[in-house]
Formats: C-alpha cells, sequence, structure tokens
C-alpha cells in the first residue's frame, strides 16, 4: 500500500513539533525570573502559543480516519492539552516576561519581585509550581501519545512508531519542564514518530480483511440482475 497523507498534513503532522523542538532548545532555564534575558523569553513564549496547539493537532490527524474510544480519547485529551497550555503560557510565560522586563527597565527590580512571584507562584495558572494547569497539559498530552498509538496499532501500524509516539509524550511529565531536555525531546520525538507513521505502508487490520470478502460478496449480490438472483 502506498503511505498516506499530503504535504500540508505532513507539514502540520511533523513541522509543527519539530518546530516546537527548535523553539524549547532555547527557552531560558528561569532561575531568577528577574535576571532573565527577557526578549528571548518573550519571544519563546508567544511562539508556544500557537505551537502547543498545534504540535497536539498533529498528533490528531494521524488519527483522523479512525473510529473507536482510542481515537475519541485523543481527540479529547487534544483538546485539554491545547486549551490549558495555550492559556498557562499566556500567564506563566508572556505576563512573568512582561513584568520581569518593565522590571529591568525600572532601575529598581526587586520593587517588582512581589507581583512578578504572585503570578509565577499561582497555583493554577503558575510557571514555578506544580500548578493545575501545567500538571493537567502535561498529563493530557501523555493521554493524546498513548491513544492515539493505540488506535494506530489497531489499524495496521507497526510497533516500532506507535511505541515512539506513545512514549514522545512522557518526556515533559518525567523531567518536569518543557525547556530542556523535556521540551524538546517530547516534540522531537512526535516529529519524528509522525513522520514516520504517515511514509509506512499500512497493513490492513485482521478485521479488515475478514471483511472485504463480505463486502465484495455483498456488492456482487447487489450488482446482479434481480431475475438471477
Amino acid at each position: 500500500m502506498k503511505p498516506r497523507g499530503s504535504m500540508a498534513e505532513f507539514a502540520l503532522v511533523t513541522g509543527a513539533p519539530a518546530l516546537l523542538a527548535l523553539v524549547e532548545l532555547v527557552h531560558p532555564q528561569p532561575h531568577d525570573l528577574l535576571r532573565l534575558d527577557v526578549r528571548t523569553w518573550l519571544a519563546v513564549h508567544y511562539a508556544q502559543i500557537p505551537l502547543f496547539p498545534l504540535a497536539a493537532l498533529g498528533v490528531v490527524r494521524l488519527v483522523r480516519h479512525r473510529a473507536g474510544i482510542a481515537a475519541g480519547v485523543c481527540r479529547a485529551a487534544m483538546f485539554v492539552f491545547g486549551a490549558s497550555w495555550t492559556a498557562w503560557d499566556a500567564v506563566a510565560g508572556v505576563a512573568t516576561g512582561i513584568l520581569a522586563s518593565a522590571a529591568q527597565g525600572s532601575g529598581d527590580t526587586q520593587a517588582w519581585r512581589g507581583p512578578v512571584d504572585a503570578i509565577w507562584q499561582h497555583p493554577i495558572m503558575g510557571g514555578g509550581t506544580a500548578s493545575v494547569l501545567a500538571v493537567t497539559g502535561a498529563i493530557a498530552l501523555s493521554v493524546v501519545t498513548v491513544s492515539a498509538a493505540v488506535a494506530l496499532k489497531r489499524a495496521g501500524h507497526s510497533w516500532m512508531p506507535v511505541l515512539l509516539l506513545a512514549i514522545a509524550g512522557f518526556g515533559i511529565t518525567i523531567f518536569k519542564t518543557h525547556a530542556w531536555p523535556g521540551g524538546p525531546s517530547t516534540f522531537a520525538g512526535l516529529s519524528i514518530a509522525g513522520a514516520w507513521l504517515l511514509l509506512e505502508p499500512v497493513q490492513p487490520a485482521p478485521s479488515d480483511v475478514a471483511a472485504a470478502p463480505r463486502d465484495a460478496a455483498a456488492g456482487d449480490a447487489l450488482a446482479m440482475p434481480r431475475g438471477r438472483r
């Protein structure tokens, strides 16, 4: 069978996570927010706002023709990841970067530490703690990749790209950061697995093979002239 996927689909499935992996390579490590390279910090977090949901959408694109529970769970989890991490990135990333930039330009950075920490340490939106949105998004991404892997394996894909896809979704959770090394390993893994799956010739599932003769026989019966049935 021929590999599936158009150029636009290939760009989404492989390009979005690959670009995100490159962005995460330059993600500053936030040891002290008031001493950040705020230009790089803000550029990274502005880029992540569209790239987080696009990377998840690329995984969901792989199961676009799949039905069943696993594919449905994948789509639902993608929405959770995209929504939670876009909101989280806008607050914990962009908002703290804007405040840190203003602090550095004020000449009295310590006067800004309270407002910066109020966002950074927030239990729902913060970036310096295991905040609700951060944890929710990380778990959702793992659910996205595992459920997609299950659906794709049932569709006839081989084990290696399916396992790579499933494992890639745990990089951020294992390393507890979407900066290096968690983010680059996660999204590079998604890009490689996506390319592999799109280029791989798919073997039909056993149930599809068994159904094919029945479908052909039914079609022949319907096509046969009424007098000869």
